[in-house]
């Protein structure tokens, strides 16, 4: 069976206006067209839904039955189809996955999810590690908000530059590196730790080193910032990180930041999300709220900076 859901509009109209001209001129059509839809509702329902009264026309026991529902569906139709209304935080009930750096979600997490609830109460969020590699998961809706050291290689991810990070040394108080300036040498010389949830024992670093000539050492690697830096405060080994999205952590373990005796391009800081809600309110909302917040890092770096 097709349905044309313009009948269900005419079939709200002629039921309020309880007259076929009635119904017309609320729709801005001529009367001869509406009597034609008024017979293929007829037909549709297998009901008068109007009938004459000496002059006027009383709906039947069935159409005063679906009058209501009748309406309400049309409200819901024009609702669905409309331009949004603005949005209403205090009213929002929704749930939000976020899938970002654990260094991130360290040091600025407890921003966003405070900022959320004090704004949006009905908000909750969903923090989730960030997997090993490039996945799909915000193009198949299971992921709203991503971060990223890279551009988006998928053409229907949106991005933001949220700042660029410079890359810093990480040890523990005492550590041997602290007692003279930090060359390329002592550097290499040193024992190191990665940071790679896959276990990686190498990186651009030391593809950096090997265009110098030298080779470091790397002890071990460990799956999240904040297990590396732990480690890096229980034992000799260094860890190189990016500066600002570590700083606080770095503190709160009593660290020393040393300089990187290597000239290396900065880090970028990607907010990514799908284009689907490119347009959605709360999404919009959600995503400058959260770039607000993870802004503040590279606020403070460049201040220290000066």
């Amino acid at each position: 069976m097709q349905l044309d859901l313009n009948l269900l509009t005419a079939l709200d109209a002629l039921l309020e206006e309880g007259s076929v001209a009635g119904a017309a001129a609320r729709l801005h059509v001529t009367a001869p067209a509406m009597s034609r839809s008024l017979g293929r509702i007829r037909k549709a329902t297998g009901d008068q839904i109007l009938v004459r009264t000496g002059r006027h026309m009383t709906p039947t026991t069935r159409a005063l039955a679906m009058r209501t529902e009748v309406h309400a569906l049309v409200q819901q139709a024009h609702h669905l189809l409309s331009a949004q209304s603005e949005l209403d935080l205090a009213a929002l009930e929704r749930v939000f996955t976020v899938r970002w750096h654990d260094a991130l979600t360290t040091t600025c997490g407890t921003a966003l999810i405070v900022a959320v609830h004090r704004q949006a109460p009905g908000v909750r969020l969903r923090l989730t590690a960030e997997p090993g590699d490039d996945t799909p998961e915000l193009r198949r809706g299971e992921v709203d908000l991503a971060s990223s050291a890279g551009p988006p290689s998928l053409p229907d991810i949106r991005h933001r530059l949220v700042g660029r990070d410079r890359l810093v040394l990480a040890v523990r108080p005492g550590h041997p590196l602290t007692e003279q300036p930090v060359t390329t040498e002592r550097y290499a010389a040193a024992p190191h730790l990665t940071v790679s949830r896959r276990g990686r024992l190498r990186d651009r670093i030391d593809d950096a080193l090997a265009e110098l000539g030298h080779e470091r050492r790397v002890i071990a690697s460990a799956p999240t910032t904040v297990t590396a830096l732990q480690l890096a405060r229980d034992t000799d080994l260094v860890v190189t990180l990016p500066d600002a999205v570590t700083r606080s952590i770095r503190h709160q373990l009593g660290l020393v930041t040393l300089p990187l005796p290597l000239e290396l391009p900065e880090v970028p800081l990607h907010l990514l999300w799908h284009q689907r809600h490119d347009n959605d309110p709360a999404h919009t909302w959600l995503r400058e709220t959260a770039g607000r917040i993870l802004r503040a890092p590279f606020t403070s770096s460049a201040a220290v900076g000066a």
